[in-house]
Formats: structure tokens, C-alpha cells, sequence
């Protein structure tokens, strides 16, 4: 019996990590958000009024609760979802803007061993992340936190501050009082 249930649960997880090769290889390459979000929901929870972006990248095979994404975002074309480890969570009416990655998993460069280092990633809610930001694990931005085209962030952010750089540091201060909220849904988006 042991030896079939496990085998049970080898062939499930083949077919759920096969399942998410084929929305990162095709299915996240559909021009519809409509079709995009329903294939995502799979793999992340998904919010009200939510734009997931053409080839947003999925790494996730813990399950739906892994990654999750609030009411009113916008994810980009081209972004990464690293949730291999520890958990994204997303906010309301947050902006990730192309080409940005989000890890939740890196390697230790101090250890003799390459091992791995996970931290659970936190964006609060009217956060803009511009293009080609890079958040490394661990991280919490603080709710109205804008961050830089470029950026690593590499520490946590306080709320309503400007962050740019490699390493990311404060550069500024939002004056926002954050009123919006963020509807786009384009026909087709590439």
C-alpha cells in the first residue's frame, strides 16, 4: 500500500510541476488576460481586478497559497514570481512594472556549500515597482513605497519612500495620499 500511494503522489506532482511548464512555455503567451488569470489562478491566488501580464513567470510548486496577489494590480509583461520557498504576498492596488523579479530563493555566497536561503517577500498595498527591479528575499516594502527603475532591494523599505540604486537605499520621499486605484484590463497587451 505505501509503495502505491507514494507512487500516487510522485505521478500528482509530476503532473502539477509538468502543468506549470506548460503555463510558463505557452499558456502565460496568451493575448487575453481573462484566459491568463484563470491558467495563473492554478498557481497563485489571484485578487479582484487583477491585470497578470503577457509571459509573467510562475515558480511555484508548493501550492496556491505560495503567491499571492491582491485586488486592483498590475504585474507587467516579463515579470518573475519566484515562489519556490517562501511566500509572495502582494497587496492591493500595487504596480510591478516590466521586466521586474521578485525572488523568494538565493544562494548563500558565504556558505562552502552553495547552499540556498529562503525569506518570504511582502509588497504592501499602492506600492510602484518600476523596471527591472530586482527584490531579493526576505524583503518588506512598506505601503506607498516607490521603487526605482533597476533597483535592488536587498532590505526592507520604509512607506512612502523612494528607493533606487544597487544596493537599493532611500533616495526620496513619496507625497502621495494614495487615493487611486489602479483598472487596467487592455484588449491585448504584449
Amino acid at each position: 500500500m505505501a509503495t502505491s500511494s507514494s507512487g500516487l503522489r510522485y505521478i500528482k506532482r509530476f503532473f502539477q510541476i509538468f502543468f506549470l511548464y506548460l503555463y510558463n512555455a505557452l499558456f502565460n503567451k496568451i493575448p487575453f488576460n481573462f484566459l491568463r488569470i484563470f491558467i495563473a489562478g492554478f498557481f497563485m491566488e489571484i485578487g479582484k481586478g487583477t491585470f497578470i501580464g503577457f509571459n509573467v513567470k510562475i515558480l511555484n510548486d508548493k501550492g496556491r497559497s505560495q503567491i499571492k496577489i491582491g485586488d486592483n494590480c498590475s504585474v507587467n509583461p516579463d515579470v518573475l514570481l519566484d515562489g519556490r520557498e517562501g511566500q509572495i504576498v502582494i497587496k492591493d492596488n500595487v504596480d510591478i512594472a516590466r521586466g521586474s523579479w521578485i525572488f523568494t530563493l538565493e544562494h548563500d555566497p558565504h556558505d562552502d556549500f552553495h547552499v540556498t536561503r529562503s525569506g518570504d517577500v511582502c509588497i504592501e498595498s499602492h506600492v510602484w515597482v518600476a523596471s527591472r527591479a530586482t527584490i531579493l528575499p526576505g524583503v518588506t516594502i512598506g505601503e506607498g513605497c516607490v521603487i526605482a527603475c533597476g533597483a535592488v532591494v536587498t532590505k526592507d523599505m520604509p512607506a512612502m519612500s523612494m528607493v533606487g540604486g544597487v544596493p537599493a537605499k532611500v533616495i526620496g520621499q513619496r507625497r502621495s495620499n494614495l487615493k487611486y486605484t489602479i483598472k487596467y484590463d487592455p484588449l491585448f497587451n504584449v
